[in-house]
């Protein structure tokens, strides 16, 4: 596939576009197939179509190239994430945010309660916390920045301490993506993303992904992702890896938005707080520029208004989409403590915003009205 070679001599906005690329042949595709097959002719390295896939491959290939380490590719990002866990030996100690992304969360209780992991649920934006509960662990679980709160770890910091106490360290950089930072970069073992969101952009498939530059990690992930059965589709491989191309253009106009759009709210009577590292005044602001090439395009905001009113502000937007979901082209609103298994520590009237890349003021008027609908002054 492609040109490695060359393509590590590129900026990351030229990678994007040009990984993943079949091999240069005349009359050659410009782009991967989608590659149909379950069985496949003995003697080759892929065997068997739970094995591999040449459309998987391609996308693999694209992300590994963006995060520095070899890729694999997954059914979902929780199916990723179920990987990661499913390595570690029964009892393992596991240090993970208290407040982290509620599916990651969710999943660690059940496995807690059921006494399969022990796992110590911290405030990860504290970094003496986080550091202090390293001791004994097997596996150090981060996310930076945390959904919904968007508070920012120390990630080198962090990691070093974990991996310096001989810990695993796992890095859920899905908010952040590749071109805002590289944990494997930073020293982590394990990169995980929900290609669903900013990678794929467009809001119509579900995948996850894993990458390690540790190949013996490498095979033991494979083994689980061959013999757990969390495979991707090569659809969903392909349409993923096309939304691939526009990465780069689709976060750099959503951060654009995301910190205007920040600065709109924060001085906005209305709203009580907002979120987002972007801002001098978000007290993450200057962790974040110390090892961050740039922002995020998520806000979070708290509303002065009811629960009822909040609701009823995130349904009356015309062109912002009250969904469950975030990364894609279209923005995204939702009152995130209406989902029972999200954390106490979210505050009941805090609206966590995807920010796409429409025009920045049609968003501000569509907030206005938003606002107007709900009768929030």
């Amino acid at each position: 596939m492609g040109q490695e070679a060359d393509l590590e001599k590129l900026a990351l906005e030229s990678k994007v576009v040009a990984a993943g690329r079949p091999s240069k042949q005349p009359d050659g595709a410009l782009n991967p197939p989608i590659a149909l097959n379950s069985t496949f002719h003995e003697g080759g390295p892929v065997g068997y179509g739970r094995y591999g896939n040449e459309t998987w491959s391609a996308l693999e290939q694209a992300i590994s190239i963006l995060e520095g380490g070899k890729t694999l590719l997954f059914s979902s990002g929780m199916a990723a994430i179920s990987a990661v866990y499913s390595l570690l030996p029964e009892g393992a100690v596991v240090v993970a945010a208290n407040n982290g992304y509620q599916g990651t969360t969710t999943l660690l209780k059940k496995l807690h309660e059921s006494e399969k992991l022990k796992v110590r649920f911290v405030n990860l934006a504290n970094t003496d916390e986080t550091i202090a509960a390293i001791a004994g662990a097997q596996l150090l679980y981060l996310e930076s920045p945390i959904n919904p709160l968007l508070e920012i770890v120390d990630l080198p910091k962090v990691i070093k301490a974990g991996k310096a106490a001989g810990c695993g360290v796992a890095v859920d950089n899905t908010l952040a993506t590749p071109l805002i930072q590289n944990p494997l970069n930073l020293g982590a073992d394990i990169v995980i993303h929900s290609v669903t969101k900013y990678l794929s952009g467009h809001s119509d498939l579900i995948l996850g992904s894993l990458s390690t530059n540790d190949a013996a990690l490498y095979a033991r992930l494979e083994q689980a992702r061959r013999y757990g059965g969390a495979i991707a589709g090569p659809f969903e491989a392909w349409i993923a890896l096309r939304g691939l191309r526009t990465f780069s253009l689709r976060m750099e106009k959503s951060q654009q938005n995301a910190l205007e759009l920040a600065k709109r709210l924060l001085a906005d009577k209305r709203v009580s707080k907002v979120r987002y590292p972007g801002l001098p005044t978000d007290p993450y602001h200057g962790l974040a520029k110390s090892f961050m090439k740039g922002f995020g395009a998520m806000i979070s905001f708290d509303v002065n208004a009811s629960i009822d009113q909040v609701d009823l502000m995130c349904d009356s937007s015309k062109l912002i989409t009250n969904a469950t979901s975030l990364g894609g082209v279209e923005s995204i609103w939702e009152r995130r403590r209406k989902w029972a298994t999200e954390s106490v520590t979210v505050p009941e009237n805090l609206i966590r915003f995807s920010v796409g890349i429409e025009n920045v003021d049609d968003l501000w008027a569509d907030i206005e009205f938003a606002f107007a609908a709900a009768k929030i002054k």
